[in-house]
């Protein structure tokens, strides 16, 4: 028998009353009665409530002790008593009177307590991350972490998936962030990047033959942190499959899904089959390329009614002649809404930057009128028109801004949400997943006005390779895809281009020459010239899915040891000094910025 202890803290029951037991664990909470001591014991599984008389000559000792102590107690375990029955945790019927004990770890005085729900400041929390760990709230999801994984990792088997691993150390490539370097000792001069993702590995473990690959990658990019990403590295479900088309990949990732938000959250699925939407509808109808569609409101472009003779609203007039959009957001039956929740949203839209947002209601006594500050610039001739183009009924109120078509995706992405918290539309017990698909293959660069990819170099445009007019780059659509689950997007993945030519082709439109491409993905290139089948793939984050599944809005909640937003770990002092003998074996020196 262990001799730390004969049951974990959350086993024991009213069938186990009159039996001796020793348990061992941290003391969570103590409760002084003057004549008796109530202990709370805690251990990774649960709580045990211990009492103590003031008898017992270990009594003044234990009642004491710093709380987070590491503590074995041996004892007799005894019903409660009906009033102080405890229905919130598995050993609430009984207790276990303690004989003796035995201290096993010391603790100091605490830095934040452990068994408070009490926010604390960042930099606490991760100086004493081992300390913020013991909380039951990040405990218990650290814990949900380890079973999503071991559930993704079951039900990939299930699916014909096998797990290979890839490597850490890789040259550096232009994947959207900064890498992470690591100096070669044996190649003075020379440098490993960490890598961003397995990207150009798990298509060449396709090339190399293999099936079905996945793996829980871990992926290192030096970018700034935000409430939705880690700074440094974060966990991926990267996965790759040979001779398959979009829909291949949509079907294994939405049956994954489905089974593990099933799985773990009481949460309600809109959708078991995901929709599917086009990344230029989402920019209208949502305003961004990660729609929550929890949120019902949808934007509409009523540019052409800024054209009309019949309407007067000259600001916006003026706008769209100089190239402006229109976009507007239709609130159903809200008639009755007091003047400042309408003006209230205007003002927050000039908080967010924007010029404001122009309301009305539509209403009608003998005739439609616009109820509203800017109402009277329309006819009753546009009001029925602009009805007719959006949906709208009397009652129903319009929001609309006017800006150049970045700025007014941007602004109206925003209101939409801010809309839809105001009236209380999005249901929070939901999850809803959608696709964006139909990407395009290329941007134009704002600055340089040059040619880029939008999304990844390595995406199958869409089409017969021999049609496709690359005199018009910006029509080009790729077989590219994200899936985005309220708001927040899980992954972005590809059907790949497998086709060497196609591909020196696509990114010569992007300004690499051939011997560029060739220097810069020479494993890749290099091995599709040798039969590479058509393959496809996608890599939802882990820690993202996990931060939904525990109801958490900053990845920091779900994440073991997470740094700060300067990607410093507080806790282990990194990154750290070297000294001068470290450089020196790397061939490196430190230039001392003045």
């Amino acid at each position: 028998m262990n001799k730390y202890r004969s049951h974990n803290c959350n086993e024991l029951r009213k069938s186990d009353v009159g039996s001796k037991v020793f348990l061992s664990g941290w003391i969570n909470k103590k409760r002084d009665h003057g004549n008796l001591l109530f202990l709370d014991l805690r251990d990774n599984y649960g709580i045990t409530q211990c009492i103590i008389e003031k008898e017992n000559s270990k009594f003044d000792f234990l009642e004491k002790m710093q709380l987070e102590t590491v503590i074995k107690i041996e004892g007799k375990v005894v019903n409660r008593s009906s009033e102080t029955i405890n229905k919130d945790i598995e050993t609430g019927e009984i207790e276990v009177a303690i004989e003796k004990f035995e201290v096993l770890g010391t603790c100091k005085e605490l830095p934040l307590p452990v068994f408070s729900n009490q926010e604390y400041a960042e930099e606490i929390r991760l100086k004493y991350r081992f300390l913020d760990l013991r909380r039951k709230k990040i405990h218990e999801n650290i814990i949900l972490r380890s079973k999503v994984i071991s559930f993704i990792r079951s039900e990939m088997n299930k699916f014909g998936f096998l797990e290979y691993q890839t490597p850490i150390l890789t040259s550096s490539s232009p994947e959207g962030a900064r890498d992470f370097l690591v100096p070669s000792r044996l190649n003075p001069g020379k440098f490993y990047a960490l890598p961003q993702a397995p990207q150009q590995f798990k298509q060449l473990i396709m090339v190399s033959g293999f099936d079905k690959y996945f793996q829980i990658a871990p992926c290192f990019r030096d970018e700034d942190a935000r409430a939705d990403r880690s700074p440094g590295e974060f966990y991926q479900l990267d996965l790759e499959m040979s001779f398959v088309e979009q829909e291949d990949v949509f079907n294994v990732v939405e049956k994954l899904l489905v089974s593990t938000f099933k799985r773990f959250s009481k949460k309600k699925l809109m959708f078991d089959k995901f929709p599917k939407i086009s990344y230029a509808d989402s920019l209208l109808q949502y305003g961004s390329d990660k729609p929550d569609l929890r949120n019902p409101l949808i934007i509409k472009d009523i540019t052409e009614i800024f054209t009309r003779a019949d309407v007067s609203f000259d600001i916006f007039k003026k706008l769209v002649k100089s190239g402006s959009r229109v976009r507007c957001i239709i609130t159903k039956d809200t008639k009755d809404k007091p003047r400042s929740f309408f003006d209230g949203i205007d003002k927050w839209a000039k908080e967010q930057g924007a010029s404001g947002m122009a309301y009305f209601t539509f209403e009608k006594d003998k005739e439609i009128s616009g109820k509203g500050p800017v109402g009277k610039f329309f006819s009753k001739a546009a009001l029925l028109e602009l009805m007719k183009q959006t949906g709208a009924n009397v009652g129903d109120s319009i929001f609309f801004a006017c800006n150049k078509l970045k700025e007014l995706e941007r602004i109206t992405s925003l209101a939409r949400d801010k809309i839809a918290k105001e009236l209380d539309l999005i249901d929070d017990n939901t999850f809803a997943f959608c696709w964006v698909v139909d990407y395009p293959m290329f941007e134009e660069d704002e600055q340089t006005k040059k040619i880029k990819f939008s999304h990844n170099p390595f995406s199958m445009p869409q089409g017969d390779s021999d049609k496709i007019n690359f005199d018009k780059p910006l029509e080009i659509l790729a077989y590219q895809y994200d899936i985005v689950c309220n708001g927040i997007e899980l992954s972005s993945g590809a059907i790949r281009n497998h086709k060497p030519d196609l591909m020196y082709k696509l990114f010569s439109i992007a300004g690499y020459n051939q011997k560029q491409v060739d220097e810069k993905f020479s494993g890749m290139i290099n091995a599709l010239s040798f039969g590479a089948p058509p393959h496809g793939g996608i890599a939802p984050g882990i820690d993202r899915i996990v931060m939904l599944l525990a109801n958490e809005k900053n990845i920091r909640e779900v994440t073991m040891f997470p740094m700060n937003q300067n990607a410093q770990d507080l806790m282990m002092n990194a990154p750290s000094e070297v000294n001068d003998e470290q450089l020196k074996e790397l061939s490196l020196s430190l230039k001392t910025k003045k």
